[in-house]
C-alpha cells in the first residue's frame, strides 16, 4: 500500500524540552493509526509536525507524498482537542462557513447527519450540549472529505452511543481510503478503532504494532480477580495449587489463570474456607500496555510497573 505519512528520524525541542527525539513512523493509504502516551509525550507536537503547523529542528516528514505546507489544505482534515468555533451560529452555519472555504467540499446537511446532528442543525452551537458541540467539530474536520484525517481526542464529551456512532462512521471512512491518525487517552477507542497502534514516552516511539501484538508482548497474563475480606488466606491457598497471587486489602490477583484453570481455582478456595464476593476473569488490554510501558500506576495506586523501550516503528 502507499504510505500517507511517514515521521524519519524527527526531533523538536521548545528550549531545553525535548517533544521529539528521533520519531520514524509511517502509516499507509486507509489505515487506522493510534497515538498513545502521557500527557506531555509529545504527541501534539507529532501531529503538529505531520500537518506542518510547526518546523522540525531534525529529520523530514511527508504527508500524501509532499511536504505538509506544500500539499493541497483541502486533503487535510484536522479536529485538535481544543476548538472553539463562533458560538452564535447554529451547527448548519458553522458547517456550511467551513466548508466554504474549500474549492470541493461536502454537502453540510450530509456531514451533520453523518454526525447525528441532523435534528440539531439550527440549534445556536452555544446552546448544544458538549458531546453535541464536539461532533460539529468533528463535522467541520470532515467537510472537505479529506484523504488525511487527524483527530485529537475526538469523542471527548460524547456519550457511548453517539461515540459507538462516530467509531462507526470513522471506520467507514478508512475503509473508503481515507488515512486516520488518531489520539486519545480512551485505550477502547484506540483498541476498537485503530489498525496500529504507536505508544510515544518522553518524546520517543518506544512500540507499534497491531493492538493484539501489542497485548501479546506486553500486556501481561490473564488474571482472575476475587473480591474477598480474606484476601491473604485466599492468597495462601491459591498459591499452594501453583498460582502466582498478588493480595491486598479486599482483593487478591491471581496471575495467569486461562479459563480452564478458573475451576482450580475456585476450588482451593472452597476447600480453604474462602469466602469471597466476587470473582472476574480478565484478558489483558491495550491499558495494561500502556501501564506497562509507561510506568505509570494504575488509579488507585496498587501497582506500579516499570517502563520497558520496546520495539520500533516500520
Amino acid at each position: 500500500m502507499d504510505e500517507a505519512l511517514v515521521a524519519d528520524g524527527v526531533r523538536k525541542t521548545y528550549g531545553d524540552t525535548v517533544a521529539l527525539d528521533g520519531v520514524s513512523l509511517s502509516v499507509d493509504a486507509g489505515e487506522v493509526f493510534g497515538l498513545i502516551g502521557p500527557n506531555g509525550a509529545g504527541k501534539t507536537t507529532l501531529v503538529r509536525a505531520l500537518t506542518g503547523t510547526t518546523a522540525i529542528d531534525e529529520g523530514s516528514v511527508r504527508v500524501l507524498g509532499g511536504e505538509p505546507t506544500a500539499v493541497d489544505a483541502g486533503l487535510i482534515g484536522l479536529l485538535p482537542q481544543s476548538f472553539s468555533p463562533p458560538e452564535r451560529l447554529t451547527a448548519r452555519e458553522l458547517v456550511s462557513y467551513y466548508a466554504g472555504l474549500y474549492d470541493e467540499a461536502r454537502d453540510p446537511d450530509e456531514v451533520l447527519d453523518d454526525v447525528g446532528l441532523a435534528a440539531s442543525a439550527d440549534t445556536w452551537y452555544e446552546n448544544l450540549s458538549g458531546g453535541q458541540r464536539r461532533r460539529v467539530c468533528v463535522g467541520i474536520a470532515l467537510v472537505n472529505d479529506p484523504a488525511a484525517l487527524f483527530l485529537d481526542e475526538p469523542t471527548t464529551g460524547i456519550d457511548p452511543a453517539g461515540r459507538r456512532a462516530l467509531w462507526a462512521l470513522l471506520s467507514d471512512l478508512a475503509a473508503g481510503g481515507t488515512t486516520v491518525f488518531l489520539t486519545s487517552h480512551s485505550m477502547a477507542e484506540v483498541e476498537r478503532l485503530s489498525d496500529r497502534v504507536g505508544l510515544l514516552a518522553d518524546g520517543r516511539l518506544v512500540a507499534v504494532g497491531t493492538p493484539g501484538r501489542l497485548v501479546a508482548e506486553h500486556g501481561g497474563e490473564s488474571r482472575l480477580v476475587v473480591r474477598t475480606s480474606a484476601a491473604e488466606a485466599a492468597a495462601r491457598a491459591v498459591a499452594d495449587v501453583g498460582f502466582g497471587v498478588e493480595a491486598t486489602a479486599g482483593e487478591l490477583v491471581v496471575h495467569g489463570v486461562a479459563p480452564a484453570d478458573i475451576g482450580e481455582a475456585v476450588a482451593a478456595l472452597d476447600a480453604a474456607g474462602v469466602e469471597y464476593d466476587s470473582l472476574a476473569w480478565t484478558q489483558p488490554t491495550l491499558e495494561d500496555v500502556y501501564l506497562a510501558l509507561t510506568g505509570e500506576a494504575f488509579e488507585d495506586g496498587r501497582r506500579r510497573r516499570a517502563a520497558t523501550p520496546a520495539g520500533g516503528a516500520r
